[in-house]
């Protein structure tokens, strides 16, 4: 596409009408001044009364901003210790004990924006541009899907007319239909994830058509200043309303689950988990339905980014493990995503504050899985990761800790999802369902996909597990036994 008509896409980008009936007074629900004084207003901690947020939290009941901000200016460090106990239980009560993996897929890195912190911003000239053919996704997919073992993806693509819906559409369906020979029939993505830019409402419908998972879009910052000085006016990305009610538009279109996120260390972390927070109020408040799930990565060296080398807002690994603690309790009914922008010793203190999401065997670089690229590839890929791991590395580390990988999609497919999930998720019921389909599912990556040593210590996790399910879930035993004969005997895909 040439300079003129990626000019001309450029201007239809943005629907006013689509984010302005909305606004209130011409304002968006992010009250920076309401905020700053709320921080401000809760700093005198008590412990009874943070034990009575910690009870409401438990409830699986929403916290309030006045709440989030009570825990976010708690330092004690007794009080910190009920606080991360807490996190975990309401995981546990949630989700159980199951981690869901799945791995990142750049599609492309042609972009029209100029965010100052990334990769792939217009003005970097050492960024090798590249979109993937149908072919290439194919050959990603192969070996996503035949020599790892995922079925989940999260793709990603740049806001350019080269990655519009038309070709989204395109790679979600070409995703879907790769179907790799293994030795108990075959393997394949059975959920797409999308990351893109915000969108029309027109478009997000032709994505959920397309069999689209979750919609993710991250606001960066929720601080307005800081979003102005990141993203150029002249650019897209440059219009804070049109990406803050992204996820009202993708509810609007029907899409019941939708990914929000920031990227700390743009603005003071405290903020940027009031505008979580206040963003998963107002979609409950609109639409009845809260967030699917949330991420919260840390900014991450890029190429030639200068911006990154700053560390403008420092996010110390204390302080981030306090905001992952925070963003569980008061959101308790949502996923949360870490990232392997960490570290693995960091992750492997994350998943006791209530993680319920992580990405392994990440490669970024375009291309870079079936291309046997570098996880490290500077000049294809948006910033630089932390931990490389396998997936085969990063089940066997899990299972040790007692927590078991799960990569069932069951829900989405048997329409626990949206507000139907969200009961579910409240009560605790989603979480039953959980442990039987991650069983399952864990039972099949083990024979197709694990290493002797994880394989080993799979099976002494797995019967620890069926043990648990036969002493608390008896009425459902029997069906699940099942199924799990069924998935050893090497049929595939069974679920609950």
């Amino acid at each position: 596409m040439n300079s003129t008509s990626t000019q001309d896409w450029i201007k239809t980008r943005i629907k006013p009408e689509e984010y302005k009936k909305y606004l209130v007074n011409d304002k968006d629900f992010i009250d920076e001044e309401e905020i700053t004084r709320k921080l401000s207003d809760n700093k005198n901690i008590d412990k009874n009364k943070l034990r009575d947020i910690l009870a409401k939290s438990l409830e699986i009941s929403s916290l309030s901003t006045d709440e989030t901000a009570y825990l976010l200016n708690v330092n004690d460090s007794d009080m910190l210790e009920e606080m991360e106990e807490m996190a975990i239980k309401i995981k546990k009560k949630v989700y159980d004990n199951r981690i869901v993996t799945f791995a990142p897929l750049y599609l492309g890195n042609n972009c029209i924006n100029s965010c100052l912190y990334c990769g792939f911003r217009v003005e970097n000239k050492k960024t090798k541009r590249q979109v993937l053919s149908t072919d290439e996704i194919k050959k990603e997919i192969e070996v996503l899907t035949g020599k790892i073992g995922h079925k989940r993806l999260i793709v990603v693509y740049g806001e350019h007319p080269s990655t519009d819906v038309n070709y989204m559409i395109e790679s979600i369906k070409t995703i879907y239909g790769v179907k790799v020979a293994t030795k108990y029939g075959h393997s394949e993505i059975r959920r797409v994830n999308v990351n893109a830019a915000p969108m029309q409402i027109d478009e997000l419908k032709k994505l959920k058509q397309a069999g689209l998972g979750t919609y993710q879009v991250f606001q960066e910052t929720y601080h307005h200043d800081t979003y102005r000085k990141l993203h150029p006016k002249q650019t897209v990305k440059g219009n804070y309303s049109w990406r803050l009610y992204t996820m009202h538009r993708a509810f609007e279109a029907g899409i019941d689950d939708v990914g929000i996120g920031a990227l700390f260390g743009l603005y003071d972390w405290k903020f940027e988990v009031m505008g979580l927070v206040s963003h998963a109020l107002e979609l409950e408040s609109r639409f009845g339905i809260g967030p699917h799930t949330i991420s919260f990565p840390r900014l991450e060296t890029a190429q030639n980014t200068p911006y990154v080398k700053k560390k403008f807002q420092n996010v110390t690994d204390r302080d981030f493990k306090k905001l992952i603690t925070v963003l569980r309790l008061a959101v308790p009914y949502t996923g949360m995503i870490l990232t392997a922008r960490e570290t693995a010793a960091l992750r492997k203190e994350a998943f006791k504050l209530g993680v319920t999401q992580t990405d392994a065997s990440s490669k970024i670089g375009i291309g870079a899985y079936s291309s046997k690229l570098s996880s490290q590839t500077g000049d294809k890929q948006q910033f630089y990761l932390a931990d490389t791991r396998s997936l085969d590395e990063l089940i066997r580390e899990l299972a040790l800790d007692g927590y078991i990988t799960s990569f069932c999609t069951a829900g989405y497919r048997c329409g626990r999802t949206g507000s139907n999930i969200m009961q579910l998720l409240k009560t605790g019921t989603e979480g039953k369902y959980c442990k039987l389909n991650a069983v399952l599912t864990f039972r099949e990556w083990l024979d197709d996909f694990a290493s002797t040593q994880t394989k080993e210590i799979g099976e002494k996790l797995i019967v620890n597990e069926i043990n648990e399910i036969k002493e608390k879930m008896p009425a459902m035993y029997s069906e699940f036994s099942k199924m799990y004969k069924r998935i050893t005997r090497g049929e595939r895909d069974i679920y609950i």
